[in-house]
């Protein structure tokens, strides 16, 4: 009668469990699904617009609010350049713009509201400014406005659309691949090497499943939250959530992957193994995504938005991240059990056998560090010196503009031709709005700055050129000289300047335009590009100055907690920053020698800094959670050296998952995302090979117990260290 009892109890308890996990997998299908039409809302939601992630205070800000006034809303500007062959004269100037006034309409395109045609001074081209709607389809516009003036003007050789909206263009193309391409070729990444580190169908599915759900169920939220207006999301934003995403719940799940294999090798039944792998593997896995949370969270901080808001998204992508390695990954191997790693066979292996004894690589490198451990940590040390020396030939102060696409850029060109007949600042000046009754003052101080070639004042009639002596009349002979537009009593001022907009000599004359205008007055704010780009520089400076320091401290935390340890958690970080000053330095070698970059964004260095180290942090916990957990039942040496070869080959497999999938960001041609996507897959591969392997275990044995100072396992009477042990301690 008891042993029926006991046998429905089971049974019923059976059921319970396929039922739980049967529901676990239902509600994952279901925000698979659901995330995965939301994908093709991010790119609508993405803003690539650069003033608006800057902070309130910035000038450049304050002045874009007062510009809005004398513009079109919700329009960005195109700058049209014409060119010819044979020079222009005066009748052919007015029959090119009824031309052009006669296009077919097109949508998100002003074009009733253009300026004159302003011809060069060598009458071999002709530009106009043209509103375009930034809200629409802004690529499409700007390609058939480019189209459409090839038409309407037959007799122009050359048709260039650049300024502020045919950058955006370019940008928004480039970006056009973050939900396609940039995704195939990440999963397509991870699927080859989980192939090749499994040499199994099924598992290499799973994996890709969860990290794939992991990431719809991020999108499902961020759109929302995006789409409400509750966070500003940059394009950029994308790339960065979908390579995250994919590549953290990879790694958990290859963490979790190793222990349930280990124990089906021990003999357990799928139940069996699925509690004991979560036992064994959810602190490290919790803690690796609280370190990437708490790093990317202190982005709150900054003083961009761009940066502000990544800090949650991101977090959210690793939440779901966590979320699906702690309920899916757990659900779909109990239901495939041993079959998941066919056609390869778990084998039964001792509980007591010694993982450092045998041929193989990782038990092979154990002993070797065990008797050169001394000399392996310095060595390695100081050759990641070494390259950090690379350091010094980091330009991280602001890369143009006008170089952020890598590649072909129409806008590009634009700017290009634009140089060649026009003062190089022509179609993105200098902004001024100051009131009315100071302008001819405020005129006669701009003037009066070095760098500054003209300065046109708004009109109804679109900028006409002004002096000190007033408003006067286009150099071409059209119209006659028109009133000022005043707006609440103010007007706006474009100063076009001798250098492009994205150069250190525009940035330079800016400054001193700043200056010179201080002493008209504190209230008179310059703005423009070329001052949004000094601006957006200088919060990114004063961001890294803070946020490094606040990252460094959140991840000493979290590792204080899970080490229950003060010395572990300094070897840690230490290795890791050294690690991320060797990437940064021989990273700047390449971006200068080898790739031609002319400079990197202050927010690279920013952001490279986040992903390392938290990201490589990871390893360290995957390695020192495992080691303290070794160290319990064998000593702080031995538990070091076990340590080592149990987690060789899943975190070397991790880590060429996650490099693989950083990389992958550099087939979008952005010059932001290819440096990110070098530095840090370079740094992964640095943490993986050099820091988790040689480095921390090295470091780590040569200290011996009291690398667990101060808890419990640093005195000797808590460790089980062998006379062997206790006699290299003593030496020591």
């Amino acid at each position: 009668m008891g042993n029926t009892a006991t046998r429905e109890r089971a049974k019923e308890s059976r059921g319970r469990r396929i039922a739980i996990t049967a529901g676990i997998i239902l509600v994952w299908v279901v925000i698979f699904l659901a995330g995965g039409r939301a994908f093709s809302q991010l790119n609508d939601l993405g803003t690539n617009d650069r003033v608006q992630f800057l902070p309130d205070s910035a000038e450049s800000t304050q002045v874009d609010r007062l510009d809005d006034e004398f513009r079109v809303q919700g329009y960005s500007y195109a700058v049209a350049v014409l060119t010819f062959d044979e020079p222009l004269d005066e009748r052919e100037v007015p029959f090119i713009e009824r031309q052009i006034q006669r296009m077919p309409p097109i949508d998100g395109l002003a074009l009733f509201r253009s300026t004159p045609l302003i011809v060069a001074d060598d009458g071999l081209a002709a530009e106009f400014v043209i509103p375009v709607d930034s809200q629409g389809a802004l690529d499409e516009t700007v390609s058939l406005l480019r189209a459409g003036l090839q038409t309407a003007v037959p007799e122009a050789t050359g048709v260039y659309i650049t300024g502020g909206a045919g950058f955006a263009a370019d940008i928004i193309a480039a970006f056009a691949g973050i939900d396609g391409l940039l995704l195939l070729v990440a999963l397509g990444a991870v699927l080859l090497i989980l192939i090749v580190v499994y040499r199994s169908p099924l598992l290499p599915l799973i994996v890709l499943f969860t990290s794939l759900s992991a990431l719809c169920g991020a999108v499902l939220v961020v759109a929302g939250l995006a789409g409400s207006g509750a966070v500003l999301l940059a394009g950029q934003t994308q790339g960065i959530l979908l390579i995250l995403v994919v590549g953290a719940s990879t790694n958990y799940a290859l963490l979790y992957i190793s222990r349930y294999g280990e124990a089906l090798a021990a003999g357990r039944t799928r139940w069996e193994a699925t509690r004991d792998a979560l036992r064994g593997s959810w602190k490290a896995i919790l803690a690796s995504g609280l370190t990437v949370i708490a790093a990317l969270m202190v982005l709150l901080v900054s003083e961009l938005d761009s940066n502000r808001t990544l800090g949650p998204i991101a977090s959210i992508g690793i939440a779901f991240a966590l979320l699906a390695s702690f309920t899916l990954l757990p659900a779909l191997l109990l239901w495939a059990g041993r079959r998941a790693f066919w056609p390869r066979r778990i084998v039964a292996r001792h509980p007591h056998e010694d993982p450092t004894d045998g041929p193989g690589l990782w038990p092979r490198l154990a002993r070797s560090v065990a008797h050169r451990h001394r000399g392996v940590w310095i060595v390695t040390g100081l050759a990641l010196v070494a390259m950090s020396f690379g350091l010094t030939q980091l330009r991280a102060d602001g890369a143009p503009s006008s170089q952020y696409v890598i590649g072909e850029s129409q806008a590009r060109d634009g700017l290009a031709v634009l140089a060649e007949h026009y003062p190089a600042g022509s179609g993105t000046p200098a902004v001024v709005v100051v009131e009315a009754s100071r302008m001819l003052q405020v005129t006669e101080a701009i003037l009066g700055v070095d760098g500054v070639d003209h300065v046109r004042v708004a009109t109804l009639g679109g900028p006409t050129p002004i002096t000190p002596d007033g408003v006067q009349p286009f150099a071409s002979g059209a119209g006659i000289a028109l009133a000022p537009l005043v707006v609440d009593g103010r007007v706006l001022l474009e100063a076009t300047l001798d250098h492009a907009p994205d150069t250190p000599q525009a940035e330079s004359v800016v400054r001193t335009l700043r200056a010179a205008l201080d002493d008209v007055g504190r209230d008179v704010l310059v703005g423009g590009q070329t001052a949004i780009d000094i601006d957006a520089n200088e919060a990114a400076l004063r961001d890294r100055a803070i946020i490094i320091p606040l990252v460094l401290l959140a991840i000493f935390v979290v590792l204080v907690a899970l080490l229950r340890s003060l010395v572990a958690p300094v070897i840690v970080i230490g290795s890791v920053a050294l690690s991320y000053a060797a990437a940064l330095g021989v990273s700047a070698i390449a971006f200068n020698e080898v790739f031609g970059f002319t400079g990197a964004d202050p927010t690279v260095p920013l952001f490279a800094f986040v992903f390392l180290i938290a990201l490589g942090v990871d390893y360290n916990i995957f390695l020192m959670a495992r080691a303290r957990e070794e160290t319990v039942l064998h000593g702080a040496r031995t538990g070091i050296l076990r340590s080592l070869v149990l987690t060789g080959g899943v975190i070397t497999s991790a880590g060429i998952v996650l490099a693989a999938t950083f990389a992958a960001l550099g087939v979008l041609p952005l010059l932001f995302m290819a440096q990110i996507a070098f530095i840090v897959a370079f740094g992964v591969i640095l943490d993986t090979f050099v820091v988790r392997t040689l480095l921390v275990p090295a470091l780590v044995y040569d200290v011996g117990a009291s690398a667990w100072w101060p808890s419990a396992l640093s005195r000797p009477s808590a460790s089980v260290e062998s006379p062997q042990e206790a006699r290299e301690t003593v030496s020591v």
